[in-house]
């Protein structure tokens, strides 16, 4: 009989396998990657084009582009986009990021004909009316507006802007940039950014050669748009940037929002940086949850993230803590951050950080759209599924030396940007 008082033994994650993308070409030159898997006939084709233009005094050309841009064409108002696409049991959705932006739509294989000449009008014939660039502003506005009562959007927002700046990574934007947008200057930005030139399509689903062709013949003609672009470039420097504090006397509770510079996916140390942060903060059982929530109860949560954009890298903590115990909160952020610099890990605390981490990245690969997304972060880095290997890799070989030296190269709380909204 099984004991049920024993818990389950525990074994590492042995092997991981990607899917690998087919790539092909549309006839006007738009590189395809297709992720060709699952039984349902059903696919997301993701249009994703580079930001470009950057102009800090216009910081939301590309954002009110990609909120706007299913919003009416030459020929179909934004309700008749939305009936015609919703009649074939489609969806269609846009994303912004600070590197890219994306057009996404789902659909089934047997309405792709029918379904993709909606998505050709939108990427070729938006005209960003008038009216609907008006509620986008005043929506907008009004959702800042909500936003800066709360201390962590706050922290948030100010830790960004110190470290990057007038950039897309930390623009600081306010109800003026809506007010200042233009109707003319969307129309201009989209000429420039949502063309051929500028544009790599994903592919996950079930989509063999009928499919492609069906894609290439509706997608693969000449565009419309034709204007000048430049693909933007960004560089930034490692400074001590000190602390930030936006007090908010009625506070209750103060947003902690600490970090700095760090390196990127691309960088040999990365993969080791990313065992170091989940140890630290990046998941339920890290040091810092056991600290600040578990033993002190200063917080209901606390994490901490390593991201990787195209042209930065940063690293940060956050949380929400009681007023009252804020700077015990930072100093016991700061404490534990200094053991992992002077002491070693123990076996069996990495062994379970292992775990994991390898547990994590195999569940994340659940289907076809999962496997292309893994796809995605590799590719806009300039990278290949060796950056996996090395990844899976990394995670079962580290050590606590390994850690040890990482913490002391990367952990340097001397240089953090420390963001406070509340009370201190």
């Amino acid at each position: 009989m099984l004991n049920r008082t024993l818990a389950p033994e525990s074994k590492q994650v042995d092997e991981i396998n990607f899917i690998e993308p087919l790539k092909q070409q549309l006839d006007n030159g738009i590189p395809v990657f297709t992720i060709n898997a699952g039984k349902q006939q059903l696919v997301r084709i993701e249009f994703i084009f580079e930001n470009v233009n950057w102009d800090a005094s216009k910081p939301l050309q590309a954002i009110g582009v990609s909120h706007l841009v299913n919003n009416g064409t030459a020929n179909l108002t934004a309700k008749e986009i939305a009936d015609k696409v919703d009649y074939y049991g489609a969806f269609l959705q846009t994303e912004y990021g600070a590197d890219q932006t994306c057009v996404k739509l789902y659909t089934l294989n047997k309405h792709l004909a029918s379904v993709l000449p909606i998505v050709r009008s939108i990427l070729n014939e938006s005209i960003f009316p008038e009216q609907e660039l008006g509620i986008f502003i005043q929506n907008q506005k009004q959702s800042l507006q909500v936003n800066l009562q709360k201390n962590d959007f706050l922290a948030r927002k100010h830790f960004a802007h110190a470290l990057f700046g007038d950039s897309p990574y930390g623009s600081n934007i306010g109800p003026a940039d809506y007010d200042a947008l233009k109707r003319e200057e969307l129309l201009n930005y989209f000429k420039a950014a949502y063309k051929p030139q500028n544009c790599t399509i994903f592919v996950a689903g079930k989509f063999e050669q009928r499919e492609f062709d069906t894609l290439n013949s509706i997608m693969g003609k000449d565009w419309d748009n034709k204007a000048a672009s430049a693909t933007n470039k960004f560089s930034f420097t490692h400074s001590a940037k000190g602390d930030i504090l936006i007090e908010k006397p009625e506070a209750i509770q103060s947003a902690i929002r600490m970090g700095s510079l760090a390196i990127t996916r691309s960088h040999p140390d990365f993969a080791g940086f990313q065992v170091l942060n989940c140890l630290l903060g990046g998941y339920f059982g890290s040091r810092l949850m056991a600290n600040i929530r578990e033993d002190k109860g200063y917080t209901y949560g606390i994490g901490s993230a390593v991201a990787s954009l195209k042209d930065a890298g940063y690293f940060f903590i956050a949380t929400e803590v009681g007023v009252a115990v804020c700077n015990s909160a930072i100093a016991e952020i700061e404490k534990e951050i200094n053991i992992l610099k002077t002491e070693l890990v123990s076996e069996d605390e990495l062994e379970l950080v292992r775990n994991y981490m390898l547990g994590a990245m195999l569940g994340s690969l659940e289907n076809a759209f999962s496997h292309a997304d893994k796809f995605k972060n590799v590719y806009f880095s300039g990278l290949d599924y060796r950056y996996y290997e090395k990844y899976i890799a990394t995670v079962k070989s580290i050590t606590p030396a390994d850690l040890n030296e990482l913490a002391g190269k990367y952990l340097n709380t001397d240089s953090f940007t420390k963001v406070v909204v509340g009370k201190k």
